[in-house]
């Protein structure tokens, strides 16, 4: 293994760079809500219709929403500025969710629920790809680009070791509301002032003069972009997959308390994995990389069905924590290589975008397995889903080879400056 790594510009180095940290304490209280919104849902439906199947298709709804709405916002940050996207997102955002939180207390009809998730969904601000696209104009051309990508994918983790941990304490010490409310407030607060933050972020193309019709080819047209989009479809499922049924199992045997532990250890092995594997650069080819991982997780995941006691399950869901990581700082890596910079941060919302799919369906279809079969029948999600998504990057691997770029690969780059948002 030793010959496979070398030593790359460290995270201190990283760190040190002049304005980061404008930008990433509020985006790291931004970000937070994202990983929040998902289990609160379950939790304050459950509570309130008793069941996980209703409780499963809301967050799902919700997620739907997202995944389909986030390609758009990162199109509209890229072109008029991210500033102008985040300021009525936010305010959107946590007047939806209020109102889905008051619909849920009433006991409305679930109709009801899955209208006032559609904008909560659709709403949600895509604040990690806008750091991503902000490290980009800090660092354009320096090696510190790959540990920057590496670290806002530890970032990432850190966001879902917290938030699940913080919405389910919330939820099942203070209230089932709680979860949401405070989602919510964290979007408002955090939002605004990753918002105020307006000297780093990226400048926007406007077209020259004779040139006001050329437009930007979407990210979507890049075949690798698509690739990735199945490998993330496969984690959300992982994620959705284990949040529903770790709640699920937790309840079955009589101690609910533990479901916010078991999640930690899970996304515990997430985020320690994360901050190995960024603080060294590989010399094997990323997408090698990728499809070897991806395959550990199809395996590792593909065990957590069959375990009955708590240990077990708190050992599988640590390796399963260890091998998301990998593939997330991978893929998000390769969207450097693969696109263009002008359409890099809609890139990254049709990855957050495809992980809040792929977790919608799971929380849906784990639902309806743990209604139906028995406590933990909601775990064979997350093997479905690592092992289809494992199967098309094997197939597909060629096409995470980024080949040189032309002129038409992004129409409109080569006739569009940058300018500065004001």
């Amino acid at each position: 293994m030793a010959s496979t790594v070398t030593s790359r510009p460290g995270y201190g180095q990283l760190l040190r760079t002049r304005g980061a940290w404008t930008f990433l304490l509020p985006g790291f209280a931004a970000r937070q809500p994202f990983a929040m919104l998902t289990i609160s849902i379950v939790l304050l439906v459950q509570h309130t219709t008793g069941s996980y199947g209703a409780a499963g298709a809301a967050a799902a709804v919700t997620g739907v929403s997202m995944a389909l709405f986030a390609p758009y916002s990162g199109r509209l940050a890229d072109r008029y500025g991210q500033r102008a996207v985040l300021i009525p997102g936010v305010l959107l955002h946590t007047l939806s969710g209020l109102t889905l939180t008051s619909l849920a207390l009433a006991h409305a009809p679930l109709w009801a629920l899955f209208a006032a998730a559609v904008p909560t969904g659709a709403s949600v601000p895509q604040v990690g790809p806008m750091v991503r696209a902000r490290w980009g104009v800090k660092l354009q051309g320096s090696p510190l680009m790959t540990t920057a990508a590496a670290f806002e994918s530890v970032t990432d983790e850190l966001t879902f070791v917290f938030g699940p941990l913080l919405a389910t304490a919330l939820c099942t010490t203070v209230a089932p509301a709680a979860g949401l409310l405070t989602e919510a407030a964290l979007t408002l607060l955090g939002g605004l002032l990753f918002a105020a933050q307006k000297s780093t972020q990226p400048a926007i193309a406007v077209a020259v003069a004779g040139h006001a019709r050329v437009e930007r080819a979407s990210a979507l047209h890049v075949p690798g972009v698509r690739v990735l989009i199945v490998a993330f479809l496969g984690i959300g499922s992982v994620f959705g997959g284990m949040q529903v049924s770790l709640a699920a199992f937790t309840e079955s045997i009589g101690e609910p308390g533990l479901n916010g532990v078991l999640y930690g250890v899970f996304a515990a092995g997430n985020m320690l994995s994360g901050i190995v594997f960024g603080a060294v650069a590989w010399k094997t080819a990323p997408q090698r990389r990728l499809v070897v991982g991806y395959g550990a997780l199809a395996l590792v995941a593909s065990g957590l069905w069959a375990a009955h006691s708590v240990l077990v399950l708190a050992g599988l869901g640590l390796l399963v924590g260890m091998c998301i990581a990998p593939a997330l700082i991978t893929g998000y890596t390769l969207v450097e290589s693969l696109v263009p910079a002008g359409a890099r941060t809609e890139a990254f919302t049709w990855l957050t975008g495809a992980v809040a799919l792929g977790q919608a369906a799971a929380v849906t279809i784990a639902g309806q397995l743990e209604d139906r079969f028995w406590g933990g029948a909601g775990f064979l999600v997350p093997m479905g889903g690592t092992v289809l998504a494992a199967v098309t990057l094997v197939a597909l691997r060629s096409r995470l080879v980024a080949r040189p770029r032309s002129r038409t690969v992004a129409r409109g780059v080569g006739h569009r400056v940058p300018v500065t948002v004001d």
